[in-house]
C-alpha cells in the first residue's frame, strides 16, 4: 500500500490550499480515508475523515467550516480542501487509510489507531 500526499506548501494566512493523497495497491473503495496534521513540537492531531462512499465525514471541531474533505473513489484521490488558513494551522499534514470492507459504507474513523497505512506527509506553511 502506499499514498502519496501532495498540494502543500508557503502560504500567506487567508489562503486556500488543497491537498491531494493517491493511493495505490489497495481496493480503495474499502478503506476509509483521513487526514491528520502534526506540528513542530506538537502530538499528531486528527482533522478529517471521510467514509467508503464519499457520504459521510466528520472534522476536528476546531477546524469545521474551514476544511473540506472528499474523495474520488475512481482516481483512488483523497482530497482536503484548506480554506482561510491561519499561521496555526501549519503542519505537516499526512493522510491514511483505514480498512473497513467489514463495516457499514458510511463509517468514518476519526481515531488514528484505525489507520493502518499512512503517506509521508506534505508540509503546510501558513506565513502571518
Amino acid at each position: 500500500v502506499q499514498l502519496q500526499a501532495s498540494g502543500g506548501g508557503l502560504v500567506q494566512a487567508g489562503d486556500s490550499l488543497r491537498l491531494s493523497c493517491t493511493a495505490s495497491g489497495l481496493r480503495f473503495t474499502n478503506y476509509v480515508m483521513g487526514w491528520f496534521r502534526q506540528a513542530p513540537g506538537k502530538e499528531r492531531e486528527f482533522v478529517a475523515t471521510i467514509s467508503r462512499d464519499g457520504d459521510n465525514a466528520e472534522y476536528a471541531d476546531s477546524l469545521k467550516g474551514r476544511f473540506t474533505i472528499s474523495r474520488d473513489n475512481a482516481k483512488t484521490t483523497v482530497y482536503l480542501h484548506l480554506n482561510s488558513l491561519k499561521p496555526e494551522d501549519s503542519a505537516v499534514y499526512f493522510c491514511a487509510a483505514g480498512p473497513a470492507y467489514f463495516r457499514h459504507t458510511a463509517t468514518i474513523y476519526n481515531s488514528a489507531r484505525e489507520y493502518k497505512s499512512w503517506g509521508q506527509g506534505t508540509l503546510v506553511t501558513v506565513s502571518s
